[in-house]
């Protein structure tokens, strides 16, 4: 109609013009009118994705003809020999005398790339005379160099991204974000305060109706009237995702296992509008005291902070309606906001945080109250994009809890979970699994997985007396073939008490026996 055309164009007009009560709601509609397209336009870009042949260097970003004129050594020329491929120990040599000039490396980049997109298998090597390898090699070296990440880390990350995009996201920061309040103002409210106040904000997206999107501001966004009174706070978008996909509902008992400085903790007071109750806990009692603060500033009457290792759950407590693990992670999801992680992650790092992980989760998924009437949920996140804090960790759940299965997490955008990943093939239902990416989303890497815990199955008679008779079978043979020789460790028992009366500074005689020692050490 000729109103709706009207109404168009004057979102168009306003679309520059600064933001006010009145042209708030506008702005809002056109923002979710644009989040609407630009998740068709990612729907249509997997659907041709996954019919094309898949192709590792397929998320390049094509170049122009221009670029390839101004950018590539011997302008306009075909030959894909022009790269220049240094040797291990020339790139050492390189390394040694302060780094490469800026734009070699760019310009090598570029023609890696070109050279590897154009790779039509034996005739490309043919005509280069150097393999495939050796070309990711020498592009997977530049990266490292030109984004200042450290070898290891450059190769893991470019075996998920072999893709500039993602390392290039990574040297951008976030959009500034809060979340607003509601257990002290609406959103509306909040956004005329600050609009006020000189501050260029819009509504993050349809998927979540508290968030604002902070542009620019005159004041500081983390010390204004409204901050201190607790009507907001300042947090990554990422961040509310594990929330909303855990969706907890009013009376219940839940429990955020690693929660500190409270954003997501919070964020759940508020859904349950005060009600039931929250046990915030964090392993680190110095980080409880931000926690704390932030329960107090924001009104929040339903929170318990505590402080124990998330391994102690349950036996400290459980029965919860629905448990939040943010585990403790690498943070390569968020390396724009520490860029430490490009050079102080090793192998045994992502080793550690592996199993801690897995420790984790499983004590989680223990706390969990499965007759819960309203809940038995678990989500799992962390703040990183590497497949073993991921889906090897949910994977291994799956495996070691029959009685967890992976349900929808509820979020409306996001990349399923890898189903395989480098020979390793998961549990089917990893599809259910969302990633969010910094280069794809324009927000802090993150994996969110949502569990169902169900009661454990009961054996039945038969399994029960078979069960019975393999433990008998095994103690029948453990008594037949097993068995000690006390006589034989008396010299060893006798040593190590000797070696315990002499560590207490008692007085001893000498061990009668040489073979006893050193037996014990060997």
């Amino acid at each position: 109609s000729d109103h709706d055309t009207d109404d168009a164009s004057d979102e168009d007009e306003d679309e520059d013009a600064p933001i006010t009560a009145s042209n708030f709601a506008a702005r809002s509609r056109a923002l979710d009118a644009k989040a609407a397209l630009d998740a068709q336009l990612d729907a249509e870009e997997l659907q041709t994705a996954a019919e094309a042949d898949a192709d590792e260097f397929e998320g390049f970003e094509d170049m122009s003809d221009e670029e390839e004129e101004v950018d590539a050594p011997g302008a306009g020329a075909e030959d894909e020999g022009a790269v220049v491929l240094l040797t291990a120990e020339e790139r050492a040599e390189e390394k040694s005398s302060g780094g490469p000039d800026v734009r070699v490396v760019q310009r090598r980049m570029r023609e890696c790339v070109r050279t590897l997109k154009r790779w039509k298998g034996e005739a490309s090597g043919a005509k280069t005379g150097r393999s495939r390898f050796e070309f990711v090699e020498q592009l997977v070296s530049d990266i490292a160099s030109y984004y200042g990440y450290n070898d290891f880390l450059t190769g893991k990350l470019f075996q998920l991204f072999p893709a500039i995009e993602f390392f290039d996201a990574n040297e951008v920061p976030r959009p500034v974000t809060i979340r607003t309040n509601t257990l002290r103002t609406r959103r509306r409210d909040l956004a005329q305060a600050l609009i006020d106040r000189g501050v260029n904000l819009e509504p993050i997206g349809k998927w979540t109706n508290v968030g604002l999107q902070v542009f620019e501001s005159g004041v500081p966004i983390g010390a204004t009237p409204e901050y201190l009174a607790g009507h907001y706070m300042l947090q990554a978008a990422s961040s509310f995702l594990p929330v909303i996909a855990l969706s907890p509902q009013p009376h219940e008992r839940v429990l955020d296992m690693a929660s500190a400085p409270g954003g997501k903790a919070t964020h759940m007071a508020a859904l349950m509008q005060n009600t039931g109750v929250i046990f915030a806990n964090d392993a680190n009692k110095v980080r409880t005291k931000s926690l704390t603060a932030n329960v107090h500033r924001l009104g929040c009457k339903n929170v318990v902070v505590c402080s124990y290792d998330g391994r102690e759950f349950p036996k400290v407590m459980g029965g919860f309606d629905r448990v939040l693990l943010d585990a403790p992670c690498s943070g390569t999801g968020v390396i724009s906001k520490d860029a430490s992680v490009k050079i102080n992650k090793t192998e045994r790092d992502f080793t550690l945080l592996s199993h801690l992980q897995k420790q984790l989760i499983l004590c989680a998924i223990d706390s969990v109250n499965p007759a819960s009437k309203t809940g038995g949920y678990l989500v799992y996140s962390t703040c990183s994009v590497t497949v073993e804090e991921n889906e090897a960790v949910v994977d291994y759940a799956l495996r070691k809890r029959p009685n967890v299965h992976l349900v929808d997490a509820g979020l409306e955008f996001g990349r399923p979970g890898y189903p395989s990943y480098r020979g390793k093939s998961f549990h089917g239902s990893i599809k259910l699994t969302r990633r969010f990416y910094p280069h794809v989303h324009n927000m802090d890497g993150f994996f969110v997985a949502k569990f169902r815990v169900t009661k454990r199955a009961k054996r039945s008679n038969d399994e029960e007396v078979k069960r019975a008779n393999d433990m008998s079978m095994d103690e029948g043979v453990m008594e037949e073939d097993v068995r000690f020789d006390e006589r034989e460790d008396e010299e060893y028992i006798q040593e190590a008490k000797r070696r315990r009366l002499k560590a207490k500074g008692v007085r001893v005689p000498p061990s009668r026996s040489h073979t006893a020692p050193s037996a014990i050490s060997g």
